[in-house]
């Protein structure tokens, strides 16, 4: 991925016009105010990520990113993996969170940990420091937490934060478990001021409420000045926010979302969005993002803007190798160079995931073949012909490929090779119409 140093060799007179400029900062406190603390001596600042999935997401992306470009600025960075909040989960804008179990939390907590670890800089002279909230609050009792924190709380304030005030006006309500949340975030911001001096809290966007219950906090409890932003959600082009509470998450973890749909999810992305997912997600020059700009507008059929898009975010998040197998692998299906059968087969499942049919329990499977198997038969299972007719005129008019390879035979029968890594045949009708049918009964 191209990275720069800092925001004056991206193009910037300031950190904080580079965070404006690329659309890092939808919300904050005092602008003037954030735009000198960043402009001066290193401050701590510090992002929450709570262990509620087993993996970040695109929105948590988000957060690290502009963590990245403070401490690149040379700001010292805290990462708060939130072993306590992680056990409750932020209250979501519809129904309550299922609780899940403490061994599970604390397992999910060290997969973030080092998803956050391959994102930013974890040795030399400013490496990111790793916090757990469950530190310091497992050690309070009820007693101290009502009488330390609770008591410098309002609650016609509290009542007033907007996903409460949505929650309690619908069905579900909240519970005293979700509403109390803001509470514990916000005495997590006390802490982390005491302990490291910690001045600056970053969040997304819904988390404002939460984020400047920790402002109010320390203002009235310590009678000190400190900063909060947030950054934007990242929604679909319904403006539907990605996320796990969504069910549309944009998992981080291979294991999770392959980096080949990572990859072709930003590919995909439509030309009115993709400048602006440059700005958000890549640490390209401010020179180089409008000079991508330009081509969308003069040359959009090239998609040099989205080429650019998916390689910087998924070689960022996933690593070259695997942003490069995803490219061959998409090269190799549609026919455009590349050979299928160096496809792993990870990344060839991957790739075929979405030509998946109904089958007959009425779930979504991969149609089946057998060695033998006629390929008339294979393709219509496959979805691609309505008709073993509509099939043999198609190859007779040379339309259909076998594995990238022209089918001229109208009795042709699939082999054993013909299965990539002795599981899939993949059959093109044309250029862009692909189907696959999956060895087995």
């Amino acid at each position: 991925m191209t990275q720069v140093n800092d925001f004056k060799e991206a193009g910037f007179d300031s950190l904080f016009d580079e965070l404006t400029w690329r659309g890092l900062i939808s919300k904050s406190t005092d602008e003037q105010q954030l735009a000198e603390a960043l402009s001066g001596s290193p401050i701590t600042y510090y992002c929450g990520f709570d262990p509620t999935a087993a993996s970040l997401h695109i929105g948590n992306l988000v957060q690290l990113i502009s963590m990245r470009h403070l401490q690149a600025a040379g700001h010292h960075p805290i990462a708060l993996v939130g072993g306590a909040t992680g056990l409750i989960g932020d209250p979501r804008q519809s129904g309550e969170r299922t609780l899940n179990p403490a061994e599970t939390v604390a397992a999910w907590a060290d997969r973030l940990k080092g998803q956050i670890a391959g994102i930013l800089e974890t040795e030399g002279t400013n490496p990111v420091r790793f916090v757990s909230n469950y530190d310091w609050t497992a050690k309070m009792s009820v007693i101290d937490f009502l009488r330390d924190v609770g008591k410098n709380f309002r609650l016609g304030t509290m009542l007033s934060k907007d996903v409460v005030a949505r929650r309690l006006n619908s069905e579900e309500g909240i519970s005293f478990t979700e509403f109390s949340y803001q509470v514990l975030q916000g005495n997590d911001f006390l802490h982390l001021y005491d302990e490291y001096g910690c001045s600056l809290q970053i969040g997304g966007s819904d988390q404002w409420g939460n984020l400047t219950s920790g402002l109010d906090l320390i203002r009235k409890v310590r009678g000190a000045s400190v900063n909060v932003f947030t950054s934007p959600i990242i929604t679909d082009n319904q403006g539907k926010k990605f996320g796990k509470s969504e069910g549309n998450a944009m998992w981080l973890d291979p294991a999770m979302l392959s980096p080949y749909k990572f990859y072709q999810f930003w590919f995909n992305q439509p030309d009115g969005e993709v400048v602006k997912l440059l700005k958000v997600f890549s640490f390209l020059p401010k020179a180089e993002i409008e000079r991508l700009a330009a081509e969308v507008e003069t040359n959009p059929g090239a998609r040099q803007a989205q080429k650019t898009l998916a390689w910087e975010v998924t070689s960022f998040v996933h690593g070259e190798e695997a942003t490069q197998q995803a490219i061959d692998a998409a090269a190799a299906l549609f026919g455009r160079g590349g050979d299928l059968a160096s496809i792993g087969a990870d990344t060839l499942d991957a790739a075929l995931d979405g030509l998946k049919v109904i089958g007959e329990n009425g779930e979504w499977t991969y149609a089946k073949a057998q060695s033998g198997t006629r390929l008339v038969e294979a393709a219509a299972r496959a979805g691609l012909f309505k008709s073993l007719s509509e099939a043999r005129k198609t190859i007779s008019s040379g339309g259909v490929c076998l594995n990238n390879q022209r089918v001229e035979d109208l009795e042709q029968t699939l082999g054993a090779d013909d299965f990539l890594q002795g599981r899939f045949a993949i059959i093109r009708r044309g250029k862009k119409a692909l189907g696959v049918v999956e060895l087995g009964q």
